[in-house]
């Protein structure tokens, strides 16, 4: 809308307030209703052609502003020209029902909602029929309803009937201000309540709507009917005055509060050189007044998005949420997934967007970087699980193996030395049998020791607490054991057991340890495992040690391992590991 196009709609629609003002006071005698019925069409008038001026594509401005001349134009009902009479007592209260559309049309300009829809096509054709009707059966004989007592003639009067238009006007208020108010203030609560919290800030306005319609409601039916007239005159009257002269501001506030969101994206530009990229999300969030907005990161060598933590996003494709992509340098960048009303207010997204492309690509490195971590920690996982598999599978195949045919040997063995030994046999035969079945024993037992390292059999069959206590038994110096009970899953267990293990073979072989203790306990979704010594001290997990690899293992379950060896003091080792709860 042009300036001076603007300038002649502020001028039409001060001469028509001149007119209306006068018109009322002239018939009802009463200036300060008659300037305050004004008040609100000029406040209808001219927040509509600000709102038009400021956002020409939304139709909110039109309506607005052709609502302000629809209730200016209804006051031109009390002349007592019967032309202007006519007219304006069949058009007048088709103001009211375009109040009503622009309501259940803000924010868009459209009303959307089949029922809203429908509510609005009934106003219409409430405000439109009736007085149309009643103007067919007035002649004048008695006044109407909120009219003054002198005669007006009505242009398409067919026949009079004085109770017919009484009828006509009371069933038009209980219908209008009855029925459809109280259908609309129902559809602005069921919209506000199916709305996302975004939207129910911006819809804040439509509850002052409602209360407005509400108490027009009651002023009608109580002055209309007779019913406490002196206190709705009096007091209602202008309690609904001034809900409905707020109205129009409250909806122009919404209808600009992305240009004011635009004026302060400034303010963003220098807030967002000081915010980390962990805190990105949180201020875009306060900036599109959206406190569910996501951001996903381009991942070009992965062809997908992921948030600042580096894991996998994927975009909406429903229309409960909107996308927004954003470039750099002609290269997918972020992707900004926020609440569909900002569909609306695609220049403040625009704006933000581009105010934050630094922030938005520093913060696609470190989520570019966080995403590789994890990879490389997924690996460590698979690793990890890879090499527990193979573990058990040489566990299964040493004891269905190599131990089977040993015992099998073992027992051949001693069996030809029973036989030879009913007979004169030659004794250094005897000997030499029986020095074998030693040996085939002694490897037997030292193979049965290896698959126990490998990974034992009653680790799987009845859990950590259980191994643990074997190693302990197998230790050959005392052990103190505080170990808790119960089960866990199968890598937590296998980790737990094998830094329980490692630590006590370095007490064996380095520690000259008189003693140790081993502690397991959970602790708020933690497998605490401690494992003690009274030995020289001055471990370290150095690179290609046991200790190293238990540091490695533990980690790619996300847990944590230290050791504790200050020379002279012994070693604790200690490793926390997630566990559930």
């Amino acid at each position: 809308m042009t300036r001076l196009f603007a300038f002649a709609l502020l001028v039409s629609g001060a001469a028509l307030g001149f007119a209306a003002y006068w018109a009322q006071t002239d018939a009802l005698h009463s200036p300060n209703h008659a300037a305050a019925q004004v008040a609100v069409a000029s406040a209808f008038l001219v927040s509509g052609i600000v709102a038009w001026t400021r956002r020409p594509q939304n139709r909110m401005g039109g309506l607005m502003a052709l609502a302000g001349f629809g209730l200016l134009f209804r006051q031109l009902r009390y002349s007592h020209d019967a032309l202007e009479f006519t007219v304006f007592f069949i058009f007048g209260d088709f103001a009211y029902a375009m109040v009503g559309h622009a309501a259940l049309a803000y924010p868009t300009g459209r009303v959307a909602d089949r029922w809203e829809r429908a509510l609005v096509v009934a106003g219409y054709t409430t405000v439109l029929v009736f007085p149309f009707l009643t103007a067919l059966f007035y002649d004048g004989s008695k006044p109407l309803i909120g009219f003054d007592p002198n005669r007006r003639d009505s242009l398409i009067n067919v026949t009079g009937n004085a109770n017919v238009v009484e009828l006509l006007q009371k069933t038009q208020i209980v219908i209008f201000f009855g029925v459809l108010a109280s259908l609309f203030i129902v559809l602005v609560l069921r919209r506000y309540w199916h709305a996302s919290p975004r939207m129910r800030k911006i819809l804040t306005p439509l509850l002052l709507a409602a209360v407005a319609f509400g108490l027009r409601a009651i002023f009608e039916c109580l002055y209309t009917f007779n019913i406490a007239r002196p206190f709705a005159y009096n007091n209602l009257f202008w309690w609904q005055v001034t809900a409905f002269f707020l109205l129009p501001l409250a909806l122009l506030i919404g209808l600009l509060r992305a240009h004011l969101a635009r004026v302060r994206v400034g303010d963003l530009v220098v807030e967002l050189e000081h915010t980390q990229p962990s805190g990105l999300r949180d201020v875009l969030a306060r900036s599109l007044g959206d406190s569910n907005l996501e951001i996903g990161f381009w991942l070009p060598e992965r062809q997908a998005y992921v948030d600042a933590a580096g894991l996998p996003v994927a975009l909406p494709e429903g229309d409960d949420r909107a996308v927004t992509m954003l470039e750099h340098d002609g290269q997918p960048l972020a992707a900004l997934v926020y609440d569909p009303s900002l569909l609306e207010e695609p220049e403040l997204v625009s704006s933000v967007g581009a105010a934050a492309r630094l922030a938005l690509e520093n913060a696609r490195l470190q989520a570019e970087t966080r995403a590789q971590l994890e990879q490389v920690k997924e690996s460590r996982r698979r690793i990890v699980a890879a090499t527990d598999e193979e573990r058990k599978r040489i566990e299964r195949d040493l004891h269905d193996g190599a131990q089977q045919r040993l015992s099998a040997l073992s027992a051949q063995l001693r069996t030809a030395q029973l036989r030879l030994a009913t007979s004169e046999a030659d004794p250094a035969l005897d000997a030499l049998l029986e020095s074998a079945v030693v040996e085939v024993q002694a490897a037997n037992e030292e193979l049965r020791e290896l698959v126990r390292g490998v990974y034992p059999a009653i680790l799987t069959e009845d859990g950590l607490a259980a191994a643990v206590e074997s190693l302990a038994l197998r230790t050959p110096l005392p052990v103190e054991l505080d170990v808790v009970e119960g089960r866990f899953p199968a890598e937590v267990e296998a980790t737990a057991y094998f830094v329980t293990c490692e630590s006590l073979n370095n007490v064996l072989k380095y520690a000259q340890a008189s003693r140790a203790v081993i502690r397991i306990s959970q602790v708020r979704g933690l497998l605490h495992i401690e494992v003690v010594d009274d030995g020289v001290g001055g471990a370290r997990p150095t690179a290609g040690s046991g200790l190293s690899g238990l540091v490695d293992r533990v980690e790619a379950l996300a847990g944590t391992l230290r050791v504790e060896s200050a020379p002279g003091l012994g070693t604790r080792v200690v490793a926390e590991i997630p566990c559930g709860s």
